[in-house]
């Protein structure tokens, strides 16, 4: 047994006696599911195979998605699962980072104290890379989803923001452009778009253009976005600090940004459960934005694990909080889910630099 392998079953012991069923999941993952939850976009990093009886499939780019529709077809409530095992990456950006890895991972679905399994997540994974040198970033991205949710916008436009909340550079893109008066497009002066469009072909039909050109009609009559909401919107990414003092500022902002105050009271509830947990959360570090490039179905609390010696390496460890995902995977029912995965490679590296 390699070093990688005997630190990966040691990890997940830990977990299956904090409670945890092991589980498997299939190298092999039909790319419909995923290609649905993230778009065309997980294309780009992940490796994608087909055949004529199974149609496109997927290298597992990682644990969660799988584990959660099993449990969603038909495990247990609550449940907590661990495993272990290779995950798959295209790294066409930085040769030097690996396309295939180890990660071990455990996974928590408790619909009755949901604060409580964030803390209870967090602090196994942090007491799991014992004394390894690293330090913990957190965030929570339901609190910008509030803000979002409340702007006095068109539903598409927010819809919009919604979806590019995981895209920092485009999601400001998109605020910049909402925050002033629509320009009507060329094809909306002409009297007939389809003048000298030709036959109907491939698979754009004349109807989606024709709603295309009504979505484009409606968003010229937008009002743009206030000064003031988009003031609030800058202060509320802007906010980085240690725990107790980022839930200060949160707490002032949400004064003039109501609607994130639901999220931001979760935050102090879940301060206190860290505490509980002995996390001391006075230097521990709260980002609002933290965690927009992590994957793109964590939807309220997330953290990570990052090599104070080593700047160069990836995360160490990686979680949070999905609930959206298990709705829609679960076709309908839902249950709140929150997890988090180790790098055992990594932190054998930084083991062996103590």
């Amino acid at each position: 047994m390699n070093t990688v392998s005997a630190k990966a079953t040691a990890l997940r012991a830990r977990f299956e006696a904090a409670g945890a069923v092991p589980v498997e999941t299939s190298i092999l993952q039909p790319a419909d599911t995923l290609l649905d939850l993230y778009g065309e976009d997980i294309r780009g990093r992940a490796y994608i195979t087909s055949d004529a009886l199974r149609g496109e499939q997927m290298l597992r780019p990682d644990f969660t998605v799988p584990v959660v529709q099993m449990h969603m077809d038909g495990g247990a409530d609550p449940a907590r699962y661990t495993y272990a095992g290779t995950v798959f990456r295209r790294q066409e950006e930085d040769e030097s980072r690996p396309n295939e890895y180890t990660q071990v991972g455990y996974e928590v679905f408790d619909r009755v104290e949901p604060i409580a399994a964030d803390a209870e997540v967090f602090a196994l994974i942090s007491d799991a890379l014992g004394d390894a040198p690293v330090r913990a970033s957190t965030g929570d991205i339901g609190i910008l989803m509030a803000a979002v949710c409340a702007l006095g916008t068109s539903e598409a436009r927010k819809a919009a923001l919604m979806r590019h909340i995981w895209r920092p550079r485009k999601f400001r893109a998109l605020l910049d452009r909402f925050s002033k008066p629509a320009v009507a497009r060329d094809i909306l002066k002409t009297s007939d778009p389809f003048a000298k469009a030709g036959p109907e072909i491939g698979l754009r039909r004349k109807s989606d253009v024709l709603a295309r050109l009504d979505a484009l009609r409606k968003d010229i009559e937008t009002k743009p976005i206030s000064a003031r909401e988009i003031e609030l919107i800058e202060a509320l990414l802007n906010v980085r600090a240690m725990m107790p003092h980022a839930l200060e500022q949160l707490r002032d902002l949400a004064v003039d940004l109501p609607a994130i105050s639901s999220a931001v009271e979760r935050l102090g509830q879940r301060m206190e459960a860290l505490k509980a947990r002995g996390i001391d959360v006075v230097k521990l570090e709260f980002e609002t934005s933290y965690g927009r490039s992590l994957m793109e179905y964590y939807d309220g609390f997330v953290f990570g694990f990052y090599a104070e010696t080593r700047p160069d390496l990836p995360p160490i460890a990686t979680g949070g909080r999905y609930d959206a995902l298990t709705q829609r995977l679960g076709q309908g029912a839902e249950i709140p889910a929150v997890g988090g995965v180790i790098r055992p490679d990594l932190l054998l590296e930084l083991e062996g630099a103590v």
